[in-house]
């Protein structure tokens, strides 16, 4: 009799439909905010404790030579999430307002029609949350926004279900404030109601709620830590620092000096971090789920001046490797074999086009994509297809041709062998002046391509 029955019950899921067929993966995107190249264990740092995303690369690929957009946080993170330069979508510079570098608190009137308060990213762009939306996943985003502030411009209003962060560029990591002015958003309302509460803590609580409620649908899920960016904090105590509970500070030792203080709270917000991106996969893998999980994690640029880009020259704000190149980890068990260290050249362009084809849909037609899907890359079936990258923001430009860099900036110039010159100490203009023509040339005509590229739409119709 009980094998009759198991047989039945058998029969009945065969004829449910999704049984015995391959689920859509979920999509988990994790986005850290000003890490060094240097600053994860899997990255060669003994000093810092990150166990969890150590195990994500043991258990994936680390991308060693792998480029964002930009090297501040807002055009990187539009590259990011609309698969386009920065340039191509017309959000390459900071929504941010500039009196604050000079101590002035903006009262909440002021802060209302500011450019930080109402600019945002083109509302013709598609996300890539739009594109798996219409496949049929769930996506919510969690913590940094930075791409607009208004309603008009949130997530929820960009194919996303659910939406809880801030949409600034830094927040107090306990007040939520920018500034002094409240920041932190829950949908589409301005809250208050977790004020306090460590941010990290937040964001992984809110990871959670939504992985809890996907159940039965294939998840997006992008989770924006705000570590380790610096407090938004007027208070020359906090200004410039990154904050920490006391838990994880107590991990690191105690540093007789401001600056060794400093960098034990970075290390330790990086550490808290980890422990929220543990729980997180550990959650997802006892829902079964760790199989048709592809996990992906970046910084959205280099590291400010407490971290460790080493051995990259440079940091956040420079386009030297250090700025630019950041540490990238991927896992897909069954699709892309665990223990891998992938150096081909790619970049977080080739993000939207993999997550599309992971979820095996389309990209949307007659829109150009700069990037292509890297996934056949990871699993050592072809060579990436990326020759040549470009950057430009406040005026500082760089170029990318093969092992080829050309820099021109503020904080320096030169034309480097990134085969030979990593650190990029042995400026070749002058022995290389056609290598130096070649770059400058196509960079020239890679912005001429871009300042044609407006308008930019309509697109939303997709």
């Amino acid at each position: 009799m009980r094998l009759k029955s198991l047989l039945f019950s058998l029969l009945c899921l065969v004829g449910t439909p999704g049984f015995g067929q391959q689920q859509k993966p979920n999509v988990l995107l994790i986005i850290s905010d000003d890490q060094g190249y240097h600053d994860l264990g899997s990255f060669g740092n003994k000093d810092i404790l990150t166990p969890y995303l150590d195990q994500l690369a043991a258990e994936g690929v680390r991308l060693t030579n792998f480029y964002v957009t930009s090297s501040a946080c807002t055009p990187s993170r539009s590259g990011l999430l609309t698969g386009r330069y920065p340039q191509r979508n017309g959000t390459f510079e900071l929504f941010r307002n500039n009196m604050v570098n000079y101590g002035h608190r903006y009262t909440d009137y002021e802060y209302s029609v500011s450019p930080e308060r109402i600019l945002g990213t083109d509302l013709r762009e598609i996300f890539i949350s739009e594109v798996l939306k219409k496949g049929g996943y769930t996506s919510g985003y969690v913590g940094k926004w930075d791409l607009g502030q208004l309603k008009r411009y949130l997530p929820m209003q960009q194919g996303y279900d659910k939406y809880y962060g801030f949409a600034n560029t830094g927040i107090d990591y306990f007040t939520h404030e920018r500034y002094g002015s409240p920041s932190m958003i829950d949908g589409n309302q301005l809250s208050i109601a977790d004020k306090g509460t460590y941010t990290t803590d937040l964001f992984e609580r809110e990871a959670l709620e939504f992985i809890n409620g996907s159940e039965g649908k294939p998840f997006f899920l992008t989770l924006a830590f705000n570590a380790p960016h610096s407090a938004s904090n007027l208070d020359p105590e906090i200004k410039g620092t990154v904050q920490a509970t006391e838990k994880y500070l107590k991990m690191y030792p105690e540093s007789n000096t401001k600056r060794g203080e400093k960098q034990r709270a970075y290390k330790a917000a990086v550490t808290q971090m980890d422990q929220s991106i543990g729980t997180i996969l550990e959650r997802i893998k006892e829902m079964g789920q760790e199989e048709n999980t592809l996990v992906i994690f970046l910084s959205d640029n280099g590291g400010m001046s407490l971290a460790d880009n080493s051995p990259l020259r440079g940091g956040k704000a420079q386009f030297f490797e250090g700025g630019i190149r950041v540490p990238c980890l991927v896992k897909w068990p069954g699709k892309i074999v665990p223990g891998q260290t992938n150096d081909a050249f790619l970049t977080s362009l080739e993000l939207f086009p993999m997550m599309v084809a992971a979820a095996g849909l389309e990209l949307p037609e007659a829109i150009i994509y700069d990037g292509f899907d890297m996934l056949p890359v990871l699993k050592g079936k072809t060579d990436a297809e990326r020759t040549e990258m470009f950057w430009e923001f406040r005026g500082d430009q760089a170029a990318r041709i093969g092992d080829w860099k050309w820099v021109q900036s503020a904080k320096g110039n030169g034309l480097f062998d990134l085969k030979l010159d990593i650190e990029e100490q042995n400026d070749l203009s002058l022995e290389k002046p056609e290598k130096l023509e070649e770059l400058t040339r196509k960079f020239s005509k890679w912005k001429e391509e871009m300042e044609n590229a407006a308008p930019r739409g309509p697109f939303k119709d997709f």
